[in-house]
């Protein structure tokens, strides 16, 4: 019987270092979803109210933030199973 050994090219790739840390799907998910929910965040600090009004002159005042945070809900579900649900092959 006989064992081979696998040696690493002494030449190194050009995805080595940062550039291999940086390419990589998961981490643009992460920003990606990380922004939106800054998003959320400064609409929530610095966003006004949605104001409705019904034809019996009724008034309804909700928060914007939360059809910001729903859209926000959904995206990240999304980015997430595309990215992060992926089945090792």
């Amino acid at each position: 019987m006989t064992t081979t050994i696998e040696e690493r090219s002494s030449a190194r790739s050009a995805r080595d270092g940062w550039a291999a840390r940086v390419l990589v799907p998961e981490m643009w998910a992460t920003v990606s979803i990380v922004a939106m929910w800054l998003a959320v965040l400064f609409v929530g600090v610095f966003g006004s109210d949605m104001t409705f009004h019904g034809v019996d002159g009724s008034v309804t005042v909700m928060p914007s933030v939360a059809a910001v945070a729903l859209f926000a809900a959904i995206g990240t579900g999304s980015v997430a199973k595309r990215v992060f649900g992926r089945r090792p092959t």
